[in-house]
């Protein structure tokens, strides 16, 4: 770029032009602002900048830690916790198989039933025999 002829340097009596102040970067705001910006971008946190694919895999792969914490902190029971959980389970167990059988005393045919009455009236008077 040529200089203007009155740069030159035996001019001392000319008065050196100065660089006009822009407000809008001598604002406190916008030195504020620059300077996040500068910083995200170091730290590589654009914003919404990102395309769509990179947020849904960075997502994705969040998602997976956490799973991944999750199951970890499963897997880190106590001997307790494991017991109580097994406990757990077959109480469950057990009062599945009683609502079945409940279900079946249920839905079973009525002369069924009856023999089953029958069958306990006659245990019943048979150990009133032998207790007597």
């Amino acid at each position: 770029m040529a200089e203007p002829d009155y740069y030159e340097e035996d001019s001392s009596e000319l008065v050196k032009p100065k660089r006009l102040v822009n407000p809008v970067k001598a604002s406190r705001n916008h030195q504020d602002l620059h300077r996040e910006l500068l910083m995200n971008q170091k730290r590589g946190l654009i914003l919404q900048n990102k395309p769509e694919l990179q947020k849904v895999m960075e997502k994705r792969k969040r998602d997976q830690v956490v799973k991944q914490k999750e199951e970890e902190a499963q897997n880190k029971k106590s001997d307790l916790e494991i017991e109580l959980q097994k406990r757990q389970q077959k109480l469950e167990q057990l009062e599945l198989e009683k609502q079945k059988d409940i279900e079946e005393q249920e839905n079973a045919p009525e002369f069924v039933k009856m023999k089953g009455n029958l069958r306990r009236t006659k245990q019943e008077s048979d150990m009133e025999a032998h207790d007597s």
